[in-house]
């Protein structure tokens, strides 16, 4: 049996969907509409494996529309166009059943891909679901965002899972003739994340590649430890992956980074995703040593998002062979996980009356501002003076780093503040 389980388990019926009883419930939004016979455009914005696909395509039927579906990764404006003027020519603007037009990772479409829909959209020729893992505000044009509705799909509850487990047991033909018995469902579950395509994908799997029939959370790990290669292929249990790459930058080696890059990019992983990845960790694991690696990282996210697959891996490769290769601290990522844990314990702390903005004369008369000295009027433009509120005075956040450039950073602290930055 070559469909895999998660499209043979794809609900038929609006009334079999499993989850998003906020949109689909009895009270839900989606409910709502149809009730009311109102479809405009829309856009489903929500974690892989929550129903995005499902749910446009249970929604034409329910509608008696035309269905076209299109992906963003392999979709031109051409593509777009041919079905806008098969739509018009079905007349569907004249009898009120417009095609759903349904775009799969909208947010992968460039602007003048998604500027190519809006005059359809405006005059109703088609009506527009668009599907993205991405918060459409940054990734979808305005003028396309403001005709459509925006609804969002969470990640699946247990007790969603646990129904599709259930109905995968009890409908499928392949399965329900297997005589499965699941002694233990947490892993099954736990691996899934609320992505319902993972975990039929998982549940297939481990049918399919063990002799037993009963299915415990030992047999499910086993199964995943051995099968890595190929849920990566699938795109699915991909955060191993990811960790490896992270970890491999991190410790300061090239090598590995660009081989669990180069695993990222052939199980067809997210461009943008593994780009956002390497901005955090420029951040947050080299920091001070390198300041100029968040700026390249940054670089980086905007240039792939730009010119995507297949050119798009040399920017990758670079920026992880330089990430690598640079000198590293987490100090700027402690500094503010200190100080943010010292505000919780003691609260909305006074700002010293010399720090404070004596914007207005009775704020001057009150005596806000005195005593604060201006770091221009004095030498090498620094003067002692405290920053800290009375009662944390002297607590030390920041401590810079062993490596080239924090050693330079102690030196001038020290220099300027004596003992008070002696580390």
């Amino acid at each position: 049996m070559n469909t895999p389980l998660a499209e043979r388990m794809r609900p038929k019926l609006l009334k079999d969907y499993i989850g998003q009883e906020h949109l689909v419930g009895a009270k839900g939004s989606l409910t709502q509409m149809i009730e009311n016979g109102v479809f405009p455009s829309l856009i489903f914005w929500g974690p892989p494996g929550t129903g995005k696909t499902t749910l446009a395509k249970l929604l034409a039927n329910e509608k008696d529309r035309p269905f076209y579906q299109l992906s963003a990764i392999n979709t031109g404006v051409k593509e777009i166009r041919e079905i806008i003027s098969k739509a018009e020519y079905s007349g569907g603007l004249f009898n009120g059943k417009s095609p759903i037009l349904f775009i799969d990772e909208i947010h992968r479409f460039s602007k003048s891909q998604q500027d190519s829909l809006l005059n359809a959209v405006e005059k109703g020729i088609i009506t527009l679901i668009g599907a993205t893992t991405e918060n459409p505000s940054f990734e979808v044009i305005n003028a396309l965002l403001s005709r459509c509705q925006v609804y969002i799909l969470n990640p699946l509850e247990k007790k969603d899972l646990e129904k599709i487990l259930i109905a995968a047991l009890q409908k499928d033909s392949y399965l329900k003739n297997k005589n499965i018995e699941i002694k233990e469902s947490d892993a099954l579950i736990e691996l899934a994340s609320g992505d319902a395509r993972k975990l039929l994908s998982l549940l297939e799997l481990v049918v399919k590649t063990n002799k037993s029939i009963k299915i415990s959370n030992d047999l499910v790990f086993e199964t995943v430890q051995t099968n890595t290669v190929l849920f990566d292929k699938n795109g699915d249990f991909h955060y191993d992956i990811v960790s490896a790459f992270i970890k491999s930058i991190r410790g300061s080696d090239p090598n590995g980074a660009i081989y669990w890059l180069a695993r990222m990019i052939e199980a067809g992983e997210d461009i943008t995703f593994i780009a956002r990845r390497m901005l955090i960790l420029a951040a947050e694991d080299i920091g001070i040593a390198n300041p100029t690696a968040l700026v390249i990282a940054n670089n980086t996210f905007q240039a792939v998002k730009t010119i995507g697959y297949p050119e798009g891996r040399i920017i990758l490769s670079e920026c992880a062979i330089y990430l690598a290769s640079s000198n590293k601290s987490n100090k700027a990522y402690k500094a503010i996980d200190l100080a943010l844990e010292k505000v919780k314990q003691t609260g909305n702390l006074q700002v010293p009356v010399h720090l404070r903005n004596a914007s207005t004369k009775l704020m001057k008369d009150l005596g806000y501002g005195k005593g604060y000295q201006y770091a221009h009027d004095f030498k090498n433009q620094f003067v002692l003076q405290e920053f800290l509120p009375d009662e944390i005075s002297g607590t030390k956040f920041y401590e810079p780093g062993e490596n080239p450039r924090e050693n330079n950073i102690r030196d001038f602290l020290k220099n300027r503040w004596k003992s008070k930055y002696d580390y």
